[in-house]
């Protein structure tokens, strides 16, 4: 299926590795430039050139705290104009939120809600202008089912979703769609070092650790990044205009509700 995209260019932020480099793989291989960004500079070498030589596409490795203002003016600079921005940033420890402090809170809000806001702020005019636009935000399945101990990126990621819920509304009239991917469990290096911290307090393998969370999961299995990368793009497509202010659950039906 051809998306449209051939020739577009995005941002994707977070993106050398786990699901943030899966979306940028999946958009290069429908022919968009790209600009994409981690803070370790030599991996996010290594995945530039490895999604440039699968694709032959432009790839421009921005090494920088996304999180920061420094970080976001580091991308901007090196995709002023984009169409496509991809909002993702690792999220917040686990904990009681009895011993978060303002500090805690604050932190969490910056990486997880004010960056999308400050990022979608940038770029949204000039797409409106060029009467083309898709933003998508990697949040979390808690956004629907909230996990009690990750309370800080619940709050940090409901409130981007709510903000979302509203802009939305104003931008897709000039073709400028923005929605939310929610991931479930998904076979990253943060999913492997969360399943290897739980192996060894239960004094299990690792193999069996990870056995045992796919079989709770409806499919049976974790997801693989690939699939998770392929939903983004499909919402990126220049025929997705009208699917807008959404947020779609790619978690392999455990979310257990009917909306």
């Amino acid at each position: 299926m051809d998306l449209g995209l051939k020739g577009r260019k995005a941002i994707v932020c977070a993106s050398s590795k786990g699901l943030g480099r899966a979306c940028a793989m999946a958009l290069a291989h429908e022919g968009v430039d790209l600009v994409i960004n981690a803070r370790s500079a030599d991996t996010l070498s290594r995945t530039a050139d490895e999604i440039q030589a699968a694709t032959g596409v432009s790839v421009t490795p921005v090494a920088a705290d996304v999180t920061t203002e420094e970080g976001r003016a580091a991308l901007l600079e090196a995709c002023p104009s984009p169409d496509i921005l991809v909002n993702n940033a690792g999220g917040p420890p686990p904990g009681d939120f009895r011993d978060w402090d303002r500090d805690d809170w604050i932190k969490a809000l910056d990486a997880n809600m004010l960056t999308g806001i400050f990022l979608i702020k940038a770029v949204v005019d000039g797409m409106m202008e060029r009467r083309f636009g898709r933003i998508v935000n990697i949040t979390s399945s808690a956004v629907k089912a909230p996990i009690a101990v990750l309370g800080l990126s619940n709050g940090a990621r409901a409130g981007l979703t709510g903000f979302v819920a509203g802009i939305a509304r104003e931008t897709v009239r000039h073709n400028v769609t923005i929605n939310g991917l929610l991931p479930g469990p998904f076979d990253t290096d943060r999913l492997r070092n969360t399943i290897a911290a739980r192996a060894e307090k239960d004094g299990i393998t690792m193999d069996d650790a990870m056995a045992r969370m796919a079989e709770t999961n409806p499919a049976g299995r974790v997801g693989d990044p690939d699939e998770f990368g392929q939903a983004c793009a499909f919402l990126c497509g220049d025929k997705s205009g009208f699917i807008n202010g959404q947020n779609l659950l790619v978690d392999g039906g455990s979310f257990p509700g009917t909306l």
